[in-house]
């Protein structure tokens, strides 16, 4: 479980334990992280995937505790926000990095296990962002999207091997994302949601194997209108969109 000293991977991580499963946490904040560790009589692996081979030694040290991983939850991420033109290549670096080049290296280095048991689940927090598009977070948005597509080739790929895929859409979410971005949320509308139900939530749609879940529901309309009226949609984000 990627991003677990916060937010959606920190209730993630606790419903998944309610549920029975052995949770690896990982995460940057080795306080809070070792906290939930062994509230959830778990372990803690501390690092910042933002490091070049860091998820590459954070999958080999999840094995070296548990020898199996079944479930990979890839939650953790990084945003930002502003003028594209005003974004540091570093901060770009580093978003590609850390929300998506580490999902596809930590994948890479789970699935072999799971394709030689002939079972596992591939989760992947994503975001509305990288379905829609938004103003000033076009980084951001990309490697969401890059993300979803990637989650969406491997359930193809891997349909009849007894290996799932899913995907968790969410919106505005009530976290510490925001005030890391540089950018508070500000809007009056959509509310943000309480991570915990989120958790729950996701907890769920591994358990029943499900392959999509939008968070809040009604979040598949501005998608759909994407998709089927593009130019509405698009004269109705430049009047009402941004983050």
């Amino acid at each position: 479980m990627t991003g677990a000293s916060s937010g959606i991977g920190r209730a993630t991580a606790l419903a998944l334990a309610d549920r029975g499963a052995n949770v690896i946490v990982h995460g940057r904040d080795r306080p809070a992280l070792e906290a939930l560790a062994a509230r959830l009589d778990g372990h803690a692996l501390v690092a910042d995937l933002a490091v070049p081979g860091a998820a590459e030694k954070l999958a080999r040290a999840a094995l070296d505790l548990a020898e199996r991983v079944d479930i990979l939850v890839n939650n953790a991420g990084l945003g930002w926000a502003g003028p594209f033109d005003g974004m540091p290549e570093s901060e770009a670096e580093r978003l590609m990095t850390v929300n998506l080049a580490a999902p596809v290296a930590l994948t890479r280095a789970l699935l072999p296990g799971m394709r030689a048991r002939g079972e596992g689940y591939l989760a992947y927090v994503t975001s509305i962002a990288g379905r829609t598009g938004v103003a000033g977070e076009a980084v951001y948005a990309a490697t969401k999207a890059g993300l979803d597509a990637f989650a969406e080739s491997l359930r193809l790929e891997l349909r009849g091997t007894g290996i799932g895929v899913g995907v968790l859409v969410p919106g505005v979410i009530d976290t510490r994302f925001f005030e890391r971005r540089g950018r508070p949320y500000a809007r009056r509308r959509p509310r943000p949601l309480a991570p915990d139900p989120i958790g729950r939530d996701l907890a769920a749609m591994i358990a029943s194997g499900r392959e999509e879940l939008y968070r809040p529901a009604w979040l598949r309309l501005p998608v759909a209108v994407r998709s089927t009226i593009p130019a509405t949609y698009r004269a109705l984000a430049g009047r009402f969109g941004g983050s």
